[in-house]
């Protein structure tokens, strides 16, 4: 396979080598490219031949720098798709008409090293898996959801899932660092099996760094689909329960919880937050576990870090049902009668799906539409597609300014920019 350099960064060491957009890497040390993973370990040498369509460059490089080739695609493979259907799957629950890519199930292991998603690894071979164990790939998120072979592979709907325990350990005794995760769905991986799979990944060793459990999101979109039981209250107390006895049991052996649950069972079942020091340093932040904590201790230090903390204009702040009661507690601080904390009700994707990052343009628009907001309207980022300004279903921000007349404030699930937005 041979890659098309799109464009040479300047001043790299690509173009003192005379490297340009457009030619073709065809091998790289005499190896061929089949995707970033090649590319990005064959070049860090101090010697690197680049074999291109039409002549070779050999370049000196003693201090490991990048060479500042930069490729149409991040992979520069097309990426690949999920091979399972899982019976929780929460595309599967998607409403028609939303754009092509948001049904695009992705679960390549390469993005789990370059971009930190999580993969179940059944599309894995044992190539696949003798290569990135050569490559010394550092670390590797993995949603493993239960280790029972004949559950994984009932829930997965494929007949390879079942291997996974057999994965972990070949990753674990190379040295790789491993963060897991369970989608938990009432009535098959919760209660023994929870306690089941607990055991089994705490097992691998200090090589897995932390273990997750949100529960299985339940859209109105699943005609057709696995019949699933939200959580409520009691069940979510019951999980709550169950894993904070895992979680003594690893703090004495290890110092660190190890299992940490989303925000959502807690407040589901109306308990308190865990203080932020009890996620040992927000491990799986980026899967969404410790937002609520996080955002809490950010905030109250930059309160107290701030010395003017008069709000100079009338706003309202956008969140979804789960949060409202959270985020009107911390808003409350400020003792403002110029902010208003307002739930959004999922219309969308139903009113299962309570999480403000699944809040929609068009739900905004049309709950809001006639309120007093104020100068600014204030959303979490979390709401938009990544590094975009369109919401999930294809309303942009500009859509919602115009019809609510106010200018959108979007917010990363950080306190002290969440203080700097609402002070204004």
């Amino acid at each position: 396979m041979s890659a098309r350099i799109n464009s040479i960064m300047p001043g790299s060491i690509a173009e003192r080598y005379g490297i340009k957009a457009n030619d073709i890497i065809m091998r790289i040390n005499g190896k061929d490219i089949r995707d970033y993973l090649d590319y990005m370990f064959l070049s860090a040498n101090e010697e690197v031949e680049i074999e291109l369509q039409d002549r070779t460059v050999c370049i000196s490089n003693e201090d490991y720098e990048p060479l500042g080739i930069e490729f149409e695609t991040l992979l520069i493979d097309e990426p690949r798709s999920c091979r399972n259907k899982c019976i929780f799957c929460f595309i599967d629950q998607l409403p028609q008409n939303m754009r092509e890519t948001c049904y695009f199930k992705d679960d390549d292991y390469r993005l789990s090293f370059l971009q930190g998603n999580y993969v179940t690894l059944t599309n894995m071979s044992d190539e696949d898996l003798d290569r990135i164990l050569d490559y010394a790939i550092p670390r590797i998120n993995v949603s493993v959801h239960t280790t029972n072979p004949e559950l994984r592979c009932k829930m997965l709907n494929n007949r390879f899932a079942g291997r996974i325990m057999g994965q972990m350990k070949k990753f674990s005794g190379s040295g790789m660092l491993i963060n897991c995760q369970i989608v938990l769905c009432r009535g098959y991986n919760d209660g023994k099996e929870l306690d089941r799979t607990i055991e089994d990944i705490y097992s691998l060793g200090d090589s897995v760094e932390s273990l997750s459990i949100v529960p299985v999101g339940i859209s109105a979109h699943r005609d057709g689909l696995t019949e699933l039981v939200p959580f409520d209250k009691e069940s979510s107390e019951k999980v709550i329960e169950q894993v904070s006895a895992w979680q003594k049991k690893f703090k004495k052996e290890r110092d660190i919880n190890f299992v940490y649950l989303s925000d959502e069972f807690y407040i589901m079942a109306e308990k308190p937050i865990p203080d932020d020091g009890e996620y040992d340093g927000f491990p799986q932040i980026e899967n969404g576990v410790g937002l609520c904590a996080s955002l809490k201790w950010e905030f109250d230090e930059a309160l107290e870090l701030c010395e003017e903390k008069t709000v100079k204009s009338e706003k309202t702040l956008v969140t979804g049902y789960l949060a409202y009661d959270f985020i009107s507690k911390l808003v409350s601080k400020l003792n403002s009668e110029k902010i208003k904390v307002f739930k959004v009700k999922n219309n969308f994707f139903g009113e299962n799906i309570t999480v403000s990052g699944l809040v929609t343009g068009g739900d905004i628009i049309n709950q809001l539409k006639g309120e007093q907001l104020g100068k600014y309207l204030v959303i979490p980022t979390s709401m938009l597609r990544h590094e975009e300004r369109v919401f999930l279903d294809n309303v942009t921000v500009e859509d919602v300014e115009r019809e609510l007349n106010v200018e959108v404030i979007a917010v990363n699930n950080d306190g002290f920019e969440l203080l700097d937005a609402l002070l204004k």
